[in-house]
């Protein structure tokens, strides 16, 4: 027998983050230009919004890499290639 369960992985689990959310989603609509309404926002495209799921994904979770050549300290005339990786969680 199928379960009447709902799985939604969506759910806010703090019920008092979900202002925050909303807030959150406001401002990244508003950082990529899609005019979000409070409530329902049924007439937005794909495209839009991917864009303001996408912009949020991208300040939750920022990796920023830097990739640089340094004379190495050890061996006079030789150079080390360096790369940082920098993960930022919000």
């Amino acid at each position: 027998m199928a379960s009447n369960k709902s799985s939604n992985s969506n759910k806010i689990m703090v019920p008092q983050a979900r202002a925050a959310m909303n807030k959150f989603k406001m401002e990244a609509a508003n950082e990529v230009g899609v005019d979000l309404k409070k409530g329902y926002n049924g007439s937005l495209t794909t495209k839009e919004a991917g864009s303001v799921g996408g912009q949020m994904v991208k300040k939750m979770a920022t990796i920023r890499t830097a990739n640089y050549t340094r004379i190495d300290r050890t061996a006079i005339g030789h150079a080390v290639e360096v790369r940082y990786i920098a993960s930022i969680t919000v």
